[in-house]
């Protein structure tokens, strides 16, 4: 049969009943059924709470209904709740006699199941008072009735309450052989309180026993189980278990973490513990204080869990179904009042969220224009630094100065990504940094970055190693600024705290498919090393090994930070090993293809944009460079007169947009941060009476959120300070090939 039809067939049935009962007046019967079933329904609700005095008296009311019903199982199961709640309130001599009245009752009907739960919490109570050969013998029938009704779920809590008594008496070998039936069972009904617990006791027996290790791994387990169910009890027990493991394996340092762990667990339950003290002025309302021995008894099932036969269901929906008809005008009334009082609240959290979200937007507005400053003050010297140095290249300096303007400019280039991906740090979590691949020679990258930190090296009085595996390709296609700063991080590292040492990099291929290379780098060295503890750490932003090391040798603690970051976008991993006083060695895969080297072709003086642009009518061309810094003012100027072209210099947004207005220029060069109007306001000037005249915004401002308001103003395109050469040719050719173009 369905289930709808079942449900259908319970109704009809259900309204046959009660029209039944109230034809003939046994109506009586179903009333004092429901009102049992209401009493033990506030029974499970109040002992929830820890009241136990109400729901003692409220078991009390529920006994006398039993007995008008007759319903022995009834009267079993109530006189065995009534005996627990009677311990808990320190009532003992009460609490045996109303279970051995269960006993007798459910020894009469035969209810064995019930019997066997019975005598459980007996033999719990025994052991409570001491009684350890009585809560023994209690335990045996509880075990014996359960074998005998194959219902061994309940046996797991029985072995457990076994093994505590042989823990007490000192019975090590039977505690233990107890508790993995414990297990066992537990495992088998994912019973996970009694999991818990069990492998807690059992690493207390591992521990008399001087087996500390595996006394360590079923504390851990115990305590994994009960932080993932939330048992304070287990997991202040497994605290205090742990400390003493760690105690006598003598690692001081988990043993003091662990018992603090348990004391602040303890002081919060001795805060709820008087909390709930303070209400004895009204002893109706006295909560129950925990303690171990008294949770172990609450924590015992009392009656047997309800089968899903049809018989049973249509009890329960009967009695469900006329509380409903009861409780309804008085839920609507209540809901009603409910919702008005709901969209008051509603109404005050909404405001608060706008509050919120407002504050939210300022925060990050602050943040977006901190950064942008932060960007431009930092970019714009590096325009300075990568501008001349550039230029001082390409004007035929001495032989012996070209290496060092070589490592300038690497400096510099470096220097400009390292401040990129510190701004965009978020942005590297994230993974959404963008990579460059391109065909690059990696031996010679590596003798690059070495030979641009060996001035530093040479100051610690420290000597580095290069070893590139013999017969291994050199030329791979790859993003290689973010392996340059990867080498220039690990390898700076290395230096910073190794003095009269040494350093090793080395670099060889751990596996080879087709053309794709699986290459590990090492950076090793014999500096202070790292201790133990702090090797966890190293890859988290703003950690270094200790505050004493970073007074000593500075950084920001990002380094290792980004490292991760980068390496993991090139599809890498990363470790390390170390030992203090004895050095570091960090290893890193990255798996790059290996590519044909290019021929070599011989690098033209001027690039190709630069004849393009010379291969132009210059005469008539007019540009406008608007830029406040004297410096990048005459970098931009010389570049520009390499290229063949002149310009007209303006270091304020309000004359750059008179000298529009009355000069005919092709092409603007505008900075963004001036004194009076900004780039940004000049630029909107200018496009309210020229829309043609192609604008660039010259800016070290690179930020993707700032990007609108460049679109917005009317920039015809961005070129970011400090660029590339060839960049800045590129745009500017196509801007003045169109401008001829159209003359013409």
């Amino acid at each position: 049969m369905s289930p709808i039809k079942h449900f259908i067939c319970l109704i009809t049935t259900l309204t046959c009943m009660i029209n039944y009962a109230q034809n003939t007046g046994e109506l009586n019967t179903d009333d004092l059924t429901v009102d049992l079933q209401q009493q033990l329904d506030q029974v499970e609700i109040l002992t929830e709470r820890g009241d136990y005095y109400n729901a003692k008296e409220n078991l009390k009311k529920a006994l006398e209904i039993a007995y008008k019903l007759d319903d022995k199982i009834s009267q079993g199961i109530i006189n065995t709740k009534i005996g627990k709640l009677q311990f808990l309130v320190n009532e003992p001599k009460k609490s045996l006699s109303s279970l051995t009245k269960a006993i007798s009752i459910q020894r009469e009907i035969d209810d064995k199941v019930n019997l066997g739960l019975t005598y459980n919490i007996r033999g719990v109570i025994h052991s409570n008072l001491e009684q350890y050969t009585a809560a023994l013998e209690y335990f045996k029938n509880a075990e014996f009735s359960f074998d005998k009704q194959n219902s061994e779920k309940y046996l797991a809590d029985v072995y457990l309450n076994q093994a505590q008594v042989y823990l007490k008496l000192n019975q090590i070998d039977k505690a233990q052989s107890k508790l993995e039936n414990s297990i066992v069972k537990a495992k088998k009904y994912q019973q996970n309180r009694v999991l818990s617990t069990s492998y807690i006791k059992n690493a207390q027996v591992y521990f008399a026993k001087t087996e500390y290790n595996l006394a360590l791994d079923q504390a851990k387990t115990g305590l994994d189980i009960a932080l993932e169910n939330k048992n304070t009890s287990n997991i202040n027990d497994a605290y205090l278990t742990l400390s003493k493991i760690f105690q006598s394996k003598e690692q001081y340092k988990s043993d003091h973490l662990y018992l603090n762990k348990h004391l602040n667990l303890t002081d919060s339950l001795k805060t709820v513990s008087k909390a709930a003290l303070s209400s004895k002025s009204n002893p109706s309302q006295i909560r129950y204080v925990e303690s171990p021995e008294n949770e172990q008894l609450i924590n015992q099932p009392t009656e047997e869990e309800a089968e899903g036969n049809l018989a049973r269901i249509t009890t329960i929906l009967s009695i469900s179904l006329i509380t409903i008809l009861s409780l309804l005008t008085l839920s609507l009334y209540k809901n009603n009042n409910i919702r008005l009082r709901t969209n008051n609240m509603l109404q005050i959290k909404n405001d608060e969220l706008i509050v919120a979200k407002e504050k939210a937007e300022l925060a990050s507005k602050t943040k977006a224009n901190f950064l942008s400053t932060v960007t431009h003050e930092l970019r714009t010297p590096l325009y300075a630094v990568t501008g001349l140095t550039n230029l001082l290249l390409d004007e035929k300096p001495k032989e012996k100065q070209i290496p060092h303007l070589k490592s300038l400019k690497f400096s510099g280039d470096y220097l400009l990504t390292f401040i990129n991906d510190i701004l965009q740090i978020n942005k590297i979590e994230a993974n959404k940094v963008e990579l460059d691949p391109e065909d690059f020679n990696l031996k010679t990258k590596m003798e690059n970055v070495i030979a641009a930190l060996n001035n530093s090296a040479h100051n610690n009085n420290t000597q580095i190693h290069f070893e590139y595996e013999k017969d291994l390709p050199e030329n791979y296609i790859g993003d290689q600024i973010k392996i340059s700063q990867i080498l220039i991080n690990l390898l700076g590292n290395a230096i910073k705290f190794t003095q009269d040492g040494d350093i090793w990099v080395k670099v060889k291929h751990k596996t080879v498919n087709k053309n794709l290379y699986n290459l590990q780098f090492e950076i090793k060295d014999n500096g202070i090393g790292i201790s133990q503890e702090k090797q966890n750490q190293m890859f988290e932003s703003f950690s270094q090994g200790s505050i004493q090391i970073n007074r000593k040798y500075g950084g920001t603690g990002l380094g290792l930070s980004i490292v991760k970051g980068l390496i993991k976008i090139l599809n890498g991993k990363i470790s390390l090993e170390s030992q203090l006083g004895k050095g570091t060695s960090f290893f890193f895969e990255l798996p790059l293809k290996h590519v044909q080297p290019k021929r070599k072709k011989e690098i033209p003086k001027e690039s190709k944009h630069i004849e393009n642009i010379k291969a132009l009518d210059l005469e008539n061309i007019k540009i406008l460079v608007v830029e406040d810094n004297k410096i990048n003012q005459m970098i931009t100027k010389k570049i520009l007169t390499k290229m063949g072209l002149g310009c007209d210099i303006v270091d304020n947004g309000e004359d750059a947009v008179e000298m529009v207005k009355n000069t005919d220029y092709n092409v603007v060069l505008m900075d963004i941060h001036m004194p009076g109007i900004s780039g940004l306001e000049a630029t909107k000037r200018i496009r309210d009476f020229n829309k043609e005249l192609t604008i660039f915004a010259l800016t070290a401002v690179t930020l993707e959120d700032k990007m609108h308001e460049f679109d917005e103003a009317g920039f015809d395109d961005i070129i970011s300070k400090p660029f590339k050469q060839e960049t800045f040719e590129k745009k500017l050719y196509t801007a003045l090939s169109v401008k001829t173009k159209t003359s013409v």
